[in-house]
């Protein structure tokens, strides 16, 4: 088990520095003079825009500013922002939990509906039930997040009014952060009525974001029940006279299971880029929208350190989702 645990360990390490590398990379790729961009000014003085290139680190030979790049960051420094001259790590922290709570929401919700979803179509495969629930999942995979976020806001906040446009939470109540999620906060405070105003906007952003991954991982269990619903086990269990219900549920579903953990784990990342589009469609104070306000004003550490911060959440979510196909299949560690 320790030679499993450290082999996939051992490789977060080149996909943490692929990943500092090719952030580093891209940003820069972007056309027009960065200092202009981050200091607002045009027509400045040559001497001016020296020292502001030294201010920001920028005439320096790029490997020497990559090196102290990675560097920092392997120390928890990611600069300092070039608007706010805050901590680019404070500000992600802080915008960090919006996003988490969205992205477990939506989470929830493709697991609640996708599971159920992708099992019923696999045991009744070739019926009105497979058709209608892969066909459902099919259009739901489809859709552009922007053009199905823009569609619920039209629909359920413009003309049914249940829901509102935008935000997190309604102007006239004030909760002190204390986890940094809305939800938990707002019960924590005992302020039920900033617990629904959240619960509210919540809701049409999480069904925008957790759409796709409801579709994949409805399809995906389908695939793979079916797969598994084959085996040789499978149908010994039905002739010793088990019931569906158990075949089903335990015989067949944890066999099924290590391709959509696989799935699940790779949706993670799927959240957190739709998150971009989300946060920016519902004004949603996360890390999606801040990011998006960062590269139009060429802030790079904000760039850089965003980037990084959410890649290596999902490099941590990826190696958890390896270990768990330790505990969900014993075979795999002697692999």
């Amino acid at each position: 088990m320790f030679s499993f645990v450290f082999k996939r360990v051992a490789l977060v390490v080149p996909t943490f520095l692929g990943i500092t590398l090719l952030v580093f990379t891209l940003i820069r790729l972007i056309p027009g003079d960065p200092v202009e961009a981050l200091s607002g000014e045009r027509g400045m003085t040559e001497e001016r825009h020296q020292r502001l290139l030294h201010e920001f680190g920028l005439d320096r030979p790029l490997p020497v500013q990559y090196g102290d790049y990675v560097w920092k960051a392997l120390h928890g420094d990611l600069g300092l922002s070039a608007i706010t001259h805050e901590p680019v790590f404070s500000e992600f922290m802080a915008r960090f939990p919006a996003t988490i709570e969205l992205s477990f929401v939506a989470m929830l919700l493709a697991l609640a509906i996708g599971l159920p979803a992708g099992i019923v179509a696999a045991v009744k495969r070739n019926t009105a039930w497979d058709y209608s629930l892969m066909g459902a999942s099919l259009t739901g995979y489809s859709m552009p997040i922007f053009w199905w976020g823009l569609l619920l806001i039209l629909t359920f906040s413009v003309w049914l009014g249940w829901t509102p446009v935008s935000g997190r939470i309604a102007i006239q109540y004030d909760i002190a952060p204390v986890t940094g999620f809305m939800l938990v906060d707002s019960l924590l405070a005992s302020d039920q009525g900033a617990f629904r105003s959240a619960l509210s906007h919540l809701i049409l952003p999480a069904i925008a974001l957790g759409t796709i991954p409801l579709a994949v991982i409805a399809r995906m269990t389908r695939s793979s029940m079916l797969e598994v619903l084959r085996e040789d086990y499978v149908r010994t269990a039905r002739a010793k006279g088990a019931g569906r219900i158990r075949v089903v549920a335990i015989h067949a579903l944890r066999n099924a299971l290590i391709p959509v953990v696989t799935t699940i784990g790779l949706q993670v990342g799927t959240l957190l880029a739709g998150a971009i589009l989300t946060e920016t469609i519902f004004s949603w104070p996360g890390i999606g929208k801040w990011l998006v306000e960062a590269i139009h004003r060429r802030d790079y550490a904000a760039v850089q350190g965003g980037i990084l911060m959410t890649a290596t959440v999902i490099i941590g979510v990826n190696l958890v989702v390896d270990l768990l196909y330790g505990v969900i299949n014993p075979r795999i560690r002697h692999a």
